[in-house]
């Protein structure tokens, strides 16, 4: 019976000592540290606004048509009129492929982020492995990604060692 606890407690001594050989980053703010990554952002959210604004053109385009047809909707034939309807339901299908053209999952601003910061995350991942494996640590715990995180020792957060090697 001795030997079965002893083997136990030294199961967990060994557990507990290979448990904490972790260490814990804030990715994002090892992202904003870097000034190429603020650039991209800034160079992302100026081409968005100026799709947001030529998107935004073709809905307008759309409801004014609308509005124009509601108008004269009284004078205009069935026939006519689900001309017109039609054509409204067009142009409103082809702003939203417009849309998604550019804002989609494989839109035109998608592929433009992948290209301008793809490259970035790769070197600051890269940073924190070669960190993590030279310091010998065997998991990295991302504090700014784990939204259940209750407290972290600054023992452990290695944030800043990060970004020195980046620099």
């Amino acid at each position: 019976m001795r030997k079965v606890f002893l083997s136990w407690i030294w199961a967990l001594v060994a557990f507990a000592g290979y448990a904490q050989n972790y260490m814990v980053v804030d990715s994002e703010k090892i992202f904003k540290s870097q000034a190429d990554y603020t650039e991209a952002l800034t160079t992302l959210d100026e081409l968005a606004k100026a799709e947001q604004k030529r998107v935004d053109e073709k809905f307008a385009e759309v409801e004014s048509l609308y509005n124009r047809y509601m108008r004269v909707k009284n004078s205009m034939t069935p026939a006519q009129q689900q001309a017109q309807e039609n054509e409204i339901l067009q142009r409103e299908q082809q702003a939203i492929q417009f849309q998604e053209s550019i804002f989609g999952n494989e839109g035109s601003l998608m592929q433009r982020r992948v290209e301008l910061i793809q490259p970035i995350q790769k070197r600051v991942f890269s940073a924190i492995e070669s960190y993590a494996r030279e310091a010998g640590y065997d998991l990295v715990i991302d504090s700014a990604s784990n939204p259940t995180l209750i407290y972290r020792s600054e023992q452990v957060d290695k944030t800043q060692a990060v970004i020195d090697r980046l620099k």
